[in-house]
Parts: C-alpha cells; sequence; structure tokens
C-alpha cells in the first residue's frame, strides 16, 4: 500500500495543496484540526482542485465551479456529477499519513 507523508504544521488551514501519491496527485486540505484528502483531478474536467477554494468542508474546482465534499470525495454541485477518489488520512502530532484506502 502506498503512503506518504507531511508535516500537519506544513498545511495552511483552509488552503489546499497537492502532494504526490505513488504515481497519484492527492489534494491535502486542513480545516482546523482535521485534514483531508481526495484526488486532485476535478471529475468533471482535467482541473487541479488544489488550485480551488475551499468552505464549509468542500472544496470548488476554480474552472467550472463544482463542489465536492472533503470528507467523503461525493459530487455536491453540477457540472461534476462523479465522486473523487478519497484517501485515508492518519495524525499523529506534527505527522499525516495520507494512504491509498
Amino acid at each position: 500500500m502506498s503512503s506518504t507523508q507531511i508535516a500537519f504544521s506544513a498545511l495552511a488551514e483552509g488552503k489546499p495543496q497537492k502532494i504526490s501519491l505513488g504515481n497519484k496527485d492527492v489534494c491535502v486540505a486542513r480545516i482546523g484540526e482535521e485534514v483531508f484528502a481526495v484526488a486532485d483531478m476535478c471529475t468533471h474536467s482535467e482541473a487541479s482542485l488544489s488550485e480551488g477554494d475551499i468552505s464549509n468542508y468542500k472544496i470548488e474546482c476554480w474552472l467550472h465551479g463544482a463542489e465536492f465534499d472533503l470528507r467523503t470525495g461525493e459530487a455536491m454541485t453540477p457540472p461534476a456529477v462523479e465522486a473523487l477518489e478519497t484517501f485515508e488520512v492518519r495524525r499523529d502530532g506534527d505527522t499525516v499519513t495520507i494512504s491509498q484506502k
């Protein structure tokens, strides 16, 4: 199983960040003390979600405005209808480990 680590302190509140997990790009987002990880590529078009905006546990694709729930990957608003892949997140102090489910 592929995994990667990042420092919790390196994650800015509400500012998504792209990391690599094996051959996949993953969008990592910190909201308060929680960290979420979803596929970085919007399911509607080839746009990097790590360039989008976060509000209320949702990330908005900067290209067409589709929103996804960071907790479940669910597509919340059109034009996206397909959910994002989600990744397992474990935090141990300042170390956050992102793994494929």
